[in-house]
């Protein structure tokens, strides 16, 4: 499932893979092998740092080397092409210049530390609904100018992998796709390195072979292997073919440290570089320190009335399930399991006189079982194969197996939990997953029913599977022995066990919630709402309807700020949602999908010890109804991108619209003057003065080219009252469009420079 075998005759050792990109999940999709978890990679872009992205991909290297992993299957530098995309959180930004140089920035920190990067999905991936099948189709300029453009960028960088997409661009599915992945990417851009399939997106066996797709996962039962052999065999498929598949894979090998001399490797010998001594920094660097700091400078300030940095001694009304329960990551193959994750109730509690109120709780499903729990591993006889701890009652298992299990004797899965209630009254347990389920407490059955998939994306089997759930009596400190029984199964030939065990606590009704929150936000100096999305609004494998936060949390928010007018909204989404609400409050802090130390990250930035050092990667709406782009369902099989190149600010640009926020639009705690700009050739240099009273970081942003976009960017840091020179240099790339070759447009072109896409404060001509 996640690996290619070993040759030993040849010195080839087996090549791991490894879901990211927030971290290093490895071969088993449990939590029994915590991973760090950084913010989402729109948090990544919204920091527009590529010194600090460098780092974060070095960290994500230490910790592949860590867990025996050769390659890193991100990042993913599909365009928010629309808001309602549903892996949004995934990409980072709906600018192409902006995704590439976040983008090389990543492949250069994971690549520097030894390991391979296979930028994701090439190409035209943007949308979720019909993945599998759905035909882009796609002018040539746009392609180029936009899509390909952070390809382009991360080949340029030195990428060792690249991924292709499920999708068909102009009728051609993209791992047949010759022209663009053998005639633009291997030919005309020279990369070198390998092209892996995304998951099963491999279909055929000549058709793949000759559309220069190196390695279909998982393997080798499908299209190829045996198929391929005769292929080759029967002169379909030249040996020539093969061999560049063979040189590519090899190169991968060598690159890190899994290609050893035969000698050595027959010998025995252990001092030829290998997985554990790749190439790396000699010292280990602090995963939870710089995902706290990534955080705290990837969270975006989008108004604020002076309400913050909150004032020392504040008593803060806390309120909203995510402030409990923060979201971290995005749902899908993003996921990983960190070893620990600090909520907002938490970090804030440290460091504030906290109230805490849930407020409402929009979540459809109920969360995991807190552990621990056990999962049992049994043959047909009811024998238990292995046990494996669980830190909650999610299990997940695909491909790989836990050690010590056979998966030809493997009948059934079973949960195993001592729940001692914490609460007396009505508790609810639930099943998530797809197939039969046995759920008993104290030995009685409470469910007993076999689940349907819903849908045809055998994906959402894995990824987002049906609940059922059955209501408990449980009386306070009783202990109650929990079962779930589920028996194994396979999906392609390959392992597959994915189900949860929840649980929820008695609960008042959502307008006793309400009026709670309410009663505490009036009590208190300021109030804080953690508003968020849940995984059913914003997950792989489907697209959003809207843009609304789930349930009832505009009408909290409302009501929240109505008894307090010193409310501040915390938005922890992974992309735009709206904000009815929004002239209400004092303050929106987006804080994305924060990673692991959110709270952490949070309780720095409120209480001002940090800098809220975001800028959007992606223009806000109002509505979505304002949006200039949205289409992401197929008709008769085709989502037709007749927008062309304008996506994102351009679109709103050229539609005349006014988005709740602009591309590049951010605060801090400190203000800015925008001095001077000078131009000479393609280097601009801005002069900017910190005109606040405390320390501060701006990011200079230079718009330019033919329809005036982003082509250049500088994080810079100055003191109260300090001035600093950013200097820019711009690519001959800014001043070129596509008209069957790359043309650069002659004469004097405007370069301006600014906060935002829309606050854009000097000017300068340039001759080219």
């Amino acid at each position: 499932m996640w690996s290619l075998p070993p040759l030993p005759e040849i010195g080839l050792e087996r090549l791991v893979m490894s879901d990211g990109p927030i971290g290093v999940r490895g071969e088993q999709w449990t939590s029994a092998d915590p991973s760090i978890a950084l913010p989402s990679p729109t948090a990544l872009a919204a920091t527009w740092d590529v010194e600090l992205v460098r780092r974060a991909g070095l960290l994500l290297a230490q910790e592949a080397r860590r867990k025996g992993v050769h390659v890193l299957l991100a990042p993913t530098l599909n365009l928010h092409r629309s808001p309602l995309g549903g892996r949004h959180f995934e990409c980072l930004s709906e600018d192409p210049y902006l995704t590439g140089e976040i983008g090389a920035a990543y492949v250069e920190g994971v690549q520097e530390g030894g390991v391979a990067t296979t930028p994701k999905h090439f190409v035209a991936n943007d949308f979720e609904t019909d993945r599998f099948t759905v035909d882009v189709r796609v002018s040539e300029r746009t392609l180029r100018e936009m899509y390909l453009r952070p390809f382009e960028r991360v080949v340029e960088a030195g990428a060792w992998g690249l991924m292709t997409a499920y999708n068909s661009v102009n009728g051609t599915t993209m791992t047949e796709h010759s022209e663009l992945v053998n005639g633009v990417l291997k030919d005309e851009w020279g990369f070198d390195g390998f092209v892996v399939s995304d998951w099963t997106a491999v279909r055929s066996t000549e058709a793949a072979a000759l559309g220069g797709t190196d390695v279909a996962m998982p393997g080798p039962s499908g299209p190829w292997g045996e198929r391929l052999e005769a292929a080759v065999r029967e002169g379909r498929v030249p040996e020539s073919a093969v061999d560049d598949r063979i040189r590519r894979i090899l190169r991968l090998a060598e690159r890190v440290g899994a290609l050893r001399a035969a000698d050595e490797h027959r010998a025995g010998r252990h001092d030829a570089p290998h997985a554990t001594d790749r190439p790396q920094d000699t010292g280990a660097i602090d995963g939870a320190g710089l995902a706290r700091e990534v955080a705290a400078r990837a969270f975006t300030l989008l108004t604020n009335d002076g309400v913050l940095p909150l004032r020392p001694g504040a008593t803060v009304a806390l309120i909203g399930a995510a402030a409990r329960e923060a979201r971290v990551m995005g749902g899908g193959s993003a996921q990983v399991f960190p070893d620990h994750v600090v909520s907002p109730l938490a970090g804030l509690s440290g460091r504030a006189e906290v109230r805490y109120a849930v407020g409402t709780d929009p979540r459809i499903r109920l969360s995991p079982l807190p552990g621990p729990v056990t999962a049992e591993f049994m043959d047909a006889a009811g024998e238990v194969l292995s046990e494996q701890p669980l830190a909650t009652g999610e299990a997940r298992w695909l491909g790989q197996l836990p050690p010590g299990v056979d998966g030809e004797r493997l009948a059934m899965v079973r949960l195993r939990a001592a729940y001692t209630a914490e609460v007396s009254g009505g508790h609810e347990l639930s099943v998530m997953g797809v197939g039969a389920f046995t759920l008993s407490v104290n030995g009685d059955a409470v469910l007993d029913e076999t689940i349907g998939l819903d849908g045809e994306d055998p994906a959402a089997a894995f990824l987002s599977p049906p609940e059922r759930r059955v209501g408990v009596a449980m009386t306070a400190g009783e202990t109650y022995e929990l079962t779930l029984t589920h028996p194994a199964g396979t999906f392609g030939g390959m392992v597959f066990v994915s189900f949860t065990l929840g649980h929820a606590d008695p609960a008042p009704g959502q307008d006793e919630l309400m009026a709670e929150a309410v009663r505490v936000a009036a009590g208190c100096d300021v109030a804080v709402v953690v508003a968020a999305t849940t995984p059913e609004v914003e997950s792989e494998g489907f697209d959003r309807a809207d843009l609304r936060l789930p349930g009832r949390q505009d009408e909290l928010i409302s009501a929240v700020a109505a008894a307090n007018p010193r409310t501040v909204v915390v938005v922890n989404a992974g992309s735009p949602v709206e904000m009815p609400w929004l002239a209400e409050v004092a303050a929106v802090l987006l804080t994305w999908f924060p990673g692991q130390e959110a709270g952490a990250a949070l309780a720095d930035v409120l209480s001002g010890d940090a800098e809220p050092g975001g800028r959007l990667p992606t223009t806000w709406p109002r509505r979505l109804s304002d949006a200039p782009v949205t289409t992401v369902t197929p008709v008769d099989g085709r989502v037709a991108y007749d927008e062309g190149v304008h996506i994102g600010y351009p679109a709103w640009r050229r539609s005349g619209g006014e988005p709740a926020f602009w591309f590049g639009h951010g605060l801090g705690y400190t203000t800015w003057s925008y001095d001077s700009i000078a131009a000479e050739g393609t280097s601009v240099t801005v002069a900017v003065t910190n005109t606040g009273e405390r320390p501060g970081r701006e990011v200079v942003q230079i718009y330019a080219g033919p329809r005036g976009e982003l082509a250049g960017f500088d994080v810079v840091e100055a003191g109260p009252g300090e001035t600093v020179l950013s200097t820019v240099f711009l690519s001959e790339r800014a001043f070129q469009v596509w008209d069957g070759g790359w043309r650069t447009v002659e004469g004097e072109h405007l370069v301006r420079a600014g906060r935002s896409a829309a606050d854009l404060r000097l000017s300068a001509s340039v001759k080219i």
